[in-house]
């Protein structure tokens, strides 16, 4: 244990410079640190809060889990699961009856030891797709497809890129915000030098967890990256006629079969075999300050998930409905983003790849509010209606790019 004062000073951890922290460094690959296993809580602390907390670390043993790592947090009104070895995504999120998530065939935490992305024509990104939210970047994103004679396999690399530093940050004073920071690298020879701090935060008490996230390209050249934060819903909130509200401006059919669903686009078919999936691409509006918000909710419009985030760090918003067959995966997936999901040489043509300078750093944050309650969800569509603001939908019935 090594406490600390101005940690945000020493550690790029999200704290407020003010604040003092107590900090655990749970995988250091510089330092020789692995702790397989740990735990914490405010009773070990010594902290007297209202709402215990206890944070804790597991390694997974057995299949094509074997060393993959399992840090939760449990402050006994929200419960949030992530995964360093798998790009610090995060896996599972319940308050009450509310789980995010889903159910995907994929049935086990994979490490990525057993993941060959350019498998399948690049679709390899697959075998280990079961999260909540998965980072899909830094350096590309999108479908698979080849530029300059390099396959760019699906969704990039750094959901499976297992974190070279893992820090747990407890804030001493209230709210004693509790924090997860892991650094995964994306490093080739010749090609990307890029680091993300990736991180996510608690405050107990609270039925909300944020996402804050710093990209550093660490080259002595510009270079491009992508990021879109696939976020994954399914049952209890999934269901047939749930709801998908946004702040919009425009949305139109990734592709012509998504043509077919542009008619009730905001809703949801129950579990349909044969549905397969449709995309739509959203240009979101937002309030002074960039922010904006997207919400499902279920059908009776008591249980929901909000997912906020800045226009200025994600300009896109794309909306993923796999109505599928319950075994195949019934999900859907709200996902703010620099980009659309197609490949990488259709996003550059049309001028949807972003630049970052040698030594800088780009940040992005996301919140995700889970929904209990009939009031939740009405706060939340006043939100969004706020920054609508009476604005009609504009509905672009062609595809802007064909794969």
């Amino acid at each position: 244990m090594r406490i600390t004062r101005l940690a945000a000073a020493l550690l790029p951890l999200m704290l407020s410079p003010a604040a003092f922290a107590r900090d655990f460094v749970l995988t250091d690959t510089s330092a020789g640190i692995e702790q397989a296993n740990w735990t914490t809580s405010s009773a070990k602390l010594g902290i007297k809060s209202a709402t215990p907390f206890s944070i804790t670390k597991t390694t997974l043993h057995g299949g094509r889990q074997e060393g993959s790592t399992l840090i939760t947090i449990d402050t006994g009104n929200l419960k949030l699961q992530l995964i360093p070895t798998r790009g610090m995504g995060l896996y599972r999120a319940s308050s009450g009856d509310v789980t995010l998530g889903w159910n995907s065939p994929v049935d086990e935490i994979v490490h990525p030891s057993f993941i060959n992305l350019e498998q399948r024509g690049g679709l390899g990104w697959l075998d280990g797709f079961n999260e909540l939210m998965v980072r899909c970047g830094y350096e590309w994103t999108g479908h698979p497809g080849t530029e300059n004679g390099r396959l760019m396999s699906l969704h990039g690399r750094a959901q499976n890129i297992p974190a070279s530093k893992v820090v747990v940050s407890v804030e001493e004073k209230a709210p004693y915000r509790i924090t997860v920071k892991g650094l995964v690298k994306e490093k080739t020879f010749k090609f990307s030098d890029l680091e993300t701090w990736a991180g996510v935060s608690v405050v107990p008490g609270e039925k909300t967890f944020r996402v804050h996230d710093e990209l550093t390209n660490k080259s002595d050249y510009e270079r491009d990256y992508q990021i879109i934060y696939h976020s994954n819903f399914g049952a209890p909130i999934l269901e047939g006629g749930a709801h998908f509200s946004a702040a919009i401006e425009e949305i139109s059919p990734f592709n012509d079969y998504a043509k077919k669903g542009l008619a009730d686009w905001p809703t949801y078919l129950p579990a349909t075999p044969g549905y397969d999936e449709m995309v739509f691409n959203i240009k979101p509006y937002a309030d002074a300050d960039g922010k904006t918000l997207a919400m499902l909710s279920n059908k009776a419009g008591d249980r929901g998930v909000a997912v906020g985030f800045n226009v200025q760090q994600l300009p896109v918003l794309t909306l993923w409905k796999n109505t599928d067959s319950v075994k195949q995966g019934y999900v859907t997936g709200i996902e703010p983003g620099t980009s659309y999901a197609y490949p990488r040489q259709i996003e550059r043509a049309q001028g949807r790849i972003a630049k970052l300078a040698p030594g800088a750093t780009q940040r992005f944050d996301l919140e995700y509010r889970i929904l209990g309650s009939a009031a939740d969800v009405r706060a939340a569509q006043s939100g969004i209606d706020a920054i609508q603001a009476g604005r009609e939908v504009r509905l672009n019935e062609t595809p802007m790019a064909k794969e």
